[in-house]
């Protein structure tokens, strides 16, 4: 496709398949759906710069779950991919935002994107849209995206529009159940859409080949809804009872007399997990804050901690009452010298610690559950680790988790040693609080 809808803007992108499908489709909702790698986040994006070209003052949303993911990964694509030479032109220019105003993408004939992260809805939450587009639509809530839909009541003179892209998760989830009840229009994107990694004759390009090579290494429940597209659930998954629209909650202020505690797995060529935990009175655990890094040495995780914590040498929350580690003597020695805490090892016994953490996902009668993990909670995301398709974050161990098969497909009593770092870091605190021995007290007299 090229289009010209600026004197001296010209556009030019090949859609296929479901991408083609999107850029004509004028359904109310649509969902884009498929496995890693197929354009559908690009075909999204080239649909909300066309439209903003073609139609002046119209007005566009642009949102992911969070901020960080948004401006790490979805702006990157935009303004790489997408909006490159426009932007170079000067037709499209950077907003990065105000106290009044949210960041967006202003174009020379009125249009504008806004972009921001649902856990900072505040900004752009009491505007009207003509189109939003939410990228990674798995990570959102129905809810979210119900009051989003309540947003699209935009004056420009063209239809009306919420676009969501995604790989697929479990079948159960809201996105898809929605879809085949028919409340959405489902477009099902293949690899031979995307021009970048399968040529027209159906042969790979050189970075499709290494591409697809990466989506082909994966296994079990990350292979089928990455490399096949099948909204699949995990065989054999262990914390069946881990339920984002439950367990996930939204950011609020963690009062500072509530107990902190600091739970460390530790990697290099695998992730560097450090959890910052807190804890209610009433004994609920919150994971407010996370690092999951690859390729860093320990050192330079301490200082990054301390930079967090401490700036500037002086510290500006409460200090933890435990940093809870994996056992490696020499990795916790360099911890301790770097960030001037001592350090306790963790108790590592692997079944009666499942067994903790399943207990507290449990939802009790006040109709909560006894851990959350806090939306937003990653620092910064691990590029690599995203471009490998693998977990970035705690919350995204949670599918894959899974029983180890025995040869003959019985499970084993014994979780897979794969992609399983911030799950260790979580059993090792919730070990701590629950199975820890507690001091015997008598009273005489």
């Amino acid at each position: 496709m090229t289009a010209a809808p600026e004197a001296d803007v010209v556009v030019r992108y090949e859609p296929r398949g479901a991408a083609k499908q999107l850029l004509e489709c004028q359904s109310a909702e649509i969902l884009i759906a498929g496995p890693a790698g197929t354009g559908k986040s690009l075909a999204m994006l080239f649909k909300l710069h066309l439209s903003c070209l073609a139609v002046p003052g119209l007005r566009a949303l642009l949102v992911r779950q969070t901020h960080a993911s948004l401006t790490g990964t979805t702006l990157v694509t935009f303004e790489r991919s997408v909006a490159a030479q426009a932007m170079a032109a000067g037709t499209v220019r950077w907003f990065g935002g105000s106290a009044r105003q949210p960041a967006a993408y202003r174009y020379a004939n009125g249009s504008a994107i806004l972009v921001g992260g649902l856990d900072r809805p505040e900004k752009f939450l009491s505007s009207e849209f003509d189109r939003i587009a939410i990228d990674e639509g798995t990570e959102v809530t129905e809810t979210a995206f119900e009051t989003l839909i309540s947003r699209l009541r935009g004056t420009a003179p063209t239809y009306k529009q919420i676009v969501a892209a995604c790989n697929p998760a479990q079948p159960s989830h809201w996105i898809k159940v929605r879809a085949d009840r028919g409340a959405m229009t489902l477009l099902h994107s293949r690899h031979r859409d995307n021009p970048a990694y399968v040529r027209a004759d159906g042969t790979l390009t050189e970075a499709g080949a290494d591409y697809l090579a990466k989506l082909d290494a994966l296994t079990g429940v990350r292979r089928l809804r990455l490399r096949d597209g099948i909204w699949a659930a995990a065989e054999g998954v262990i914390f069946e009872g881990f339920d984002p629209d439950v367990h996930v909650i939204a950011p609020f202020p963690v009062p500072p007399n509530w107990g902190r505690w600091w739970s460390i797995d530790f990697g290099f060529t695998n992730p560097f997990c450090w959890q910052d935990w807190r804890e209610d009175p009433d004994g609920r655990l919150y994971l407010v804050r996370e690092i999951y890094r690859t390729k860093r040495l320990v050192e330079d995780h301490a200082k990054h901690i301390l930079s967090i914590v401490a700036p500037g040498g002086k510290w500006s929350e409460p200090r933890p009452r435990a940093v809870i580690c994996d056992h490696d003597a020499e990795d916790r020695a360099t911890l301790e010298r770097h960030l001037g805490l001592p350090t306790m090892a963790a108790k590592k016994t692997v079944s009666d610690g499942i067994q903790a953490v399943q207990s507290r996902l449990k939802v009790q009668p006040d109709g909560k559950p006894r851990l959350f993990v806090v939306r937003g909670a990653l620092v910064e995301r691990d590029a690599e680790l995203d471009e490998a398709k693998r977990p970035t974050c705690t919350e995204e161990e949670f599918p894959g988790y899974v029983w180890a098969v025995k040869p003959g497909g019985a499970l084993k009593e014994e979780p897979l040693k794969q992609d399983d770092h911030g799950i260790d870091s979580l059993r090792y605190v919730v070990a701590q609080r629950d199975l820890a021995p507690r001091p015997r007290i008598r009273i005489l007299g």
